[in-house]
């Protein structure tokens, strides 16, 4: 299966509402980084990919139609490369609110990551530290990666082939790029900050 839609916006952009919305505009399955969790035998691939050994882009992520979020979202040159008719989407939002949305999620994840989470925390790491910027306590560092990536897609990507999308935008800009109708259910809105942290036991922020 090859990707019709290659996500390149990073994690904290509404990649899990995406994820959903495009599971049900495409009928197929969406890759997203939890998929991981579900699914470790997916992780030595990506590792690979995250430590410098070759990976077949054609295949990967196999048995998808789609992809967004980390860890693929660092791989869109090799993705949108061996998907060469497939939509780049980069979600996108405004910087501050998306360290701010990232400091109280998974950043606190790379700080303190749970037992059975460790080794795959620490590829993360790895991955920001190549491809991102992995001075999680930074904001500024932060913000100025996530600036950087957001223009590395633009620069790279023609606009032909290219989405930029907002979650506040809905349905409407992917439907119209995908040449599909716009579903009659409400844009699937979801794994909000206090939603994703009470996942994982933590407290509410006031």
């Amino acid at each position: 299966m090859t990707l019709k839609v290659v996500g390149a916006g990073v994690g904290r952009t509404g990649t899990h509402s995406l994820k959903l919305a495009l599971e049900m505009l495409l009928g197929e399955p969406c890759h997203h980084m939890i998929e991981l969790f579900s699914d470790p035998l997916q992780v030595p691939g990506w590792t690979d990919a995250i430590e410098g050994r070759p990976v077949d882009w054609s295949t990967m992520p196999a048995g998808y139609s789609s992809l967004v979020d980390w860890p693929g979202a660092s791989f869109w040159p090799e993705l949108s490369t061996a998907n060469p008719d497939a939509l780049v989407l980069l979600s996108v939002r405004d910087p501050e609110s998306w360290y701010r949305s990232a400091a109280n999620t998974i950043f606190l994840v790379f700080a303190d990551p749970p037992p059975e989470m460790r080794g795959w925390i620490d590829t993360m790491r790895q991955l920001f530290q190549n491809r991102f910027c992995d001075r999680i306590d930074d904001p500024a560092a932060m913000m100025d990666a996530f600036e950087r990536h957001n223009a590395a897609v633009r620069n790279e990507i023609p606009s032909t082939r290219l989405l930029e999308w907002n979650a506040n935008e809905g349905w409407e800009p992917l439907c119209e790029r995908l040449g599909l109708d716009i579903p009659q259910e409400a844009f699937p809105r979801t794994n909000s900050t206090q939603e994703w942290r009470a996942n994982l036991g933590m407290p509410e922020i006031g």
